[in-house]
């Protein structure tokens, strides 16, 4: 019988409750909640499974044992103390229409976070009501809260190209953002994630106690799937597409990592599958389609390429120093290489710890094909 596989689903207790396969990150992030700092951010490009991280983060933290039973985090040193999680999403918003958009969004995820916690809030400003949830939750539970924000940089994804709103924005969330380092008593952990870095000194200049693992080699596969994992927890499916397709196992192996591989997050030379392709290949009985590369179309990209009149035959052999390679992104200084890289359409492939320069070439030959026959027209 065909197994389930999670295709799109980025709730972990819905992946282990209704028998979904999962490929175990669960010593990896008890590796993070465990160690030095407690206030993190990660980049990563769409569809990485950022959502699910946080999702796994937010059931670690409620104390739920036993969605874990079997995984690696279970017979690990944990205390499994049920804090209370305040989760927060702003993928939803069309966030081009001004800053009431994004009070919208933010109303509406606090506005279900204090219902689950039986608060009811009267503060007419966001900020006011972060600071409520924050310590109204801690006080009556005994426990610091927990706080989640998943897609934190989407109002300014979605207004890059409409500097006017998007500075507005970038304003409002600074301050909404800085709650979590004045309010940092009442804390036991805080998670960002997102596509893009934007830059300290626009958003996070409050939040400067923030650990970035965006480049750290320790969780470079914190997100998407190695090739000992995808031979780990995938055999029935690659022993089905070899029986229907008639292939030896090398030559379909080399394919699948030629086609779907090669995302690379640090200096540490480790690459990883993007799982939302690769999911959708299994499911699709070994079709080699783009699926990752479907799920969004870089017209902003494109434009800004055109406009800083950058080479496209050099994409595949993009020289970058460390320091430009470090930076986070600023609409008053906009600059595709870190773009390129942060959105997934250029990774990784070589660093020189001499001279501290970076290689960046297409990840995979998805990406490669695809985009660059979009440049090319």
């Amino acid at each position: 019988m065909k197994r389930r596989l999670p295709i799109g689903i980025q709730d972990f207790a819905s992946i282990r409750e209704e028998g979904f396969c999962y490929v175990d990150k669960t010593a990896r992030i008890h590796q993070l909640i465990t160690g030095s700092g407690r206030a993190f951010f990660l980049s990563r490009p769409r569809r990485f499974g950022k959502s699910l991280l946080c999702s796994t983060l937010g059931a670690i933290f409620e104390g739920r044992r036993e969605l874990f039973t079997g995984l690696a985090i279970d017979s690990l040193d944990w205390e499994w103390k049920k804090h209370p999680v305040i989760k927060l999403d702003l993928n939803a918003g069309v966030y081009s229409n001004g800053v009431e958009a994004l009070h919208s969004v933010l109303y509406s995820e606090l506005q279900r976070e204090a219902e689950k916690f039986k608060l009811t809030l009267e503060q007419t400003d966001v900020i006011s009501q972060l600071k409520y949830i924050i310590q109204k939750t801690n006080e009556k539970t005994g426990e610091k809260a927990v706080v989640i924000i998943d897609e934190y940089d989407k109002p300014l994804i979605n207004t890059i190209d409409e500097p006017q709103i998007h500075i507005k924005m970038r304003d409002e969330l600074k301050g909404f953002y800085g709650v979590l380092k004045s309010y940092d008593a009442y804390l036991q952990f805080v998670f960002l994630t997102g596509v893009s870095k934007f830059s300290h000194v626009s958003i996070f200049s409050d939040l400067n106690h923030l650990v970035d693992l965006t480049l750290d080699p320790r969780y470079a596969d914190i997100c998407g799937i190695t090739q000992e994992e995808v031979e780990q927890n995938f055999n029935p499916e690659i022993n089905a597409i070899l029986e229907e397709t008639g292939k030896s196992r090398d030559e379909y192996m080399g394919n699948l990592r030629r086609f779907y591989n090669g995302y690379r997050f640090s200096q540490k030379q480790l690459s990883v599958y993007n799982p939302f392709g690769l999911l959708n290949h299994f499911d699709k009985s070994g079709e080699f389609l783009p699926y990752w590369y479907e799920t969004g179309t870089p017209t902003f990209l494109i434009n800004l390429i055109i406009k800083q009149k950058i080479n496209i035959v050099d994409l595949n052999n993009m020289q970058v120093g460390y320091e430009d390679f470090q930076i986070y992104i600023d609409v008053e200084n906009l600059k595709a290489e870190p773009l390129l890289y942060q959105s997934g359409y250029l990774t990784i492939k070589d660093y020189n710890k001499d001279i501290n320069q970076f290689t960046l070439d297409y990840p995979n030959d998805e990406v490669r094909s695809c985009f660059s026959k979009l440049l090319l027209e």
